[in-house]
């Protein structure tokens, strides 16, 4: 199972022994209000006794500060939590997660959160260090692909015993990363614990149509034309649980980079297999597939790019991309259109 950084109560938790701390103190003087005076006495220690629990009412009664590193694990956080929580995600639109390096301002909202939810499988490979020191500080520091069972994962050989993050684009596993999303949330918040359940059972029912809906339309491109070609290989998950064939032109990680044999290689291959589309990603510079499509027309093939797909990031906020299952959506729905029949590149002159 994969290993977890750390967790400690939240300050908010911590309020609650500072209040019976006082409690065992006062309980070792007796009062005896035989006068007005004693009677004085004991009002003032009881209100001394009470107060602190309305204090640490009004702090449990706050939303709990959730930070994240990528939009769809703020998305899965917000839709779990509900006004129970105030997420912040650290890398917006189109940013890159393997190549992401955190500003000041990103760790000064690391370090401010009750909560951190990160991915893991070393997709924020340059923050793993300053997420172990966080965690080391007392912070509950998740990622949420901890509980998926470890032959769920892919494990391409050449990437020598490192696990594909990219889990979210398999449905199920997704459902998998928001169970561990709502048990946290329960631990934290114990109190909330069955309005983070009903959120968790609405969600994962709306995951379920996704999943469905994602298997029936891949199944409308002809099999011959059940190829996926992206900048780099974010969507193994996808092509393993949708049943299409999947080809990046970088690996796993965008910080490996695609040679010129790379480029040749897969050309051939487009136009060998009549490929109709290929694909550039919101978070890749598109220049390494507009080489290959140059380099399939050099071969007599017009393969046309079919669409950006969001891969490593959402889309912009407030848009249908702007959550993960608008962005599952339109990935399938381009994916769809540009590899059906009508959408066909044609041979150049």
């Amino acid at each position: 199972m994969l290993r977890k950084f750390g967790t400690e109560k939240s300050s908010k938790v911590k309020g609650a022994y500072v209040v019976a701390s006082r409690l065992k103190r006062l309980s070792r003087y007796r009062f005896r209000p035989t006068s007005w005076l004693g009677v004085t006495l004991l009002a003032a220690v009881l209100l001394a006794l009470v107060a602190p629990l309305w204090t640490v009412s009004a702090q449990d009664a706050a939303p709990i500060k959730i930070t994240t590193t990528t939009g769809m694990i703020a998305d899965l956080a917000a839709n779990i939590g509900g006004d129970r929580v105030e997420v912040v995600s650290l890398m917006g639109p189109g940013v890159d997660p393997h190549l992401y390096k955190p500003s000041a301002g990103d760790i000064g909202k690391l370090e401010d959160a009750d909560l951190i939810f990160y991915n893991g499988l070393e997709l924020e490979g340059r923050m793993t260090d300053l997420l172990v020191k966080i965690a080391r500080a007392g912070t509950p520091t998740v990622p949420v692909s901890e509980n998926i069972p470890e032959d769920l994962l892919r494990e391409p050989p050449q990437f020598q015993g490192k696990f594909d993050p990219h889990i979210w684009f398999d449905v199920t596993l997704w459902q998998i990363a928001a169970q561990r999303v709502k048990d946290e949330l329960a631990t934290l918040d114990p109190g909330s614990d069955a309005a983070y359940q009903a959120n968790l059972d609405a969600y994962l029912t709306e995951l379920d149509e996704l999943n469905q809906y994602a298997m029936d339309e891949i199944q409308r491109i002809p099999e011959e034309q059940r190829v996926l070609i992206t900048a780099h290989d974010a969507f193994g998950y996808f092509g393993d649980q949708y049943a299409i064939e999947v080809n990046g032109l970088q690996g796993m990680s965008t910080a490996t980079e695609a040679t010129a044999g790379d480029i040749q290689s897969l050309a051939e291959q487009i136009a060998e297999r009549r490929i109709p589309a290929i694909f550039v990603e919101s978070s890749v510079p598109p220049a390494t597939i507009e080489a290959v499509q140059a380099a399939v027309r050099d071969r007599g093939f017009d393969v046309v790019i079919g669409g950006q797909l969001f891969s490593d990031a959402m889309g912009a906020a407030g848009t249908p991309e702007g959550t993960y299952i608008g962005m599952v959506r339109h990935n399938v729905d381009t994916i769809v259109g540009a590899l059906s029949p009508a959408a066909a590149a044609t041979p150049t002159v």
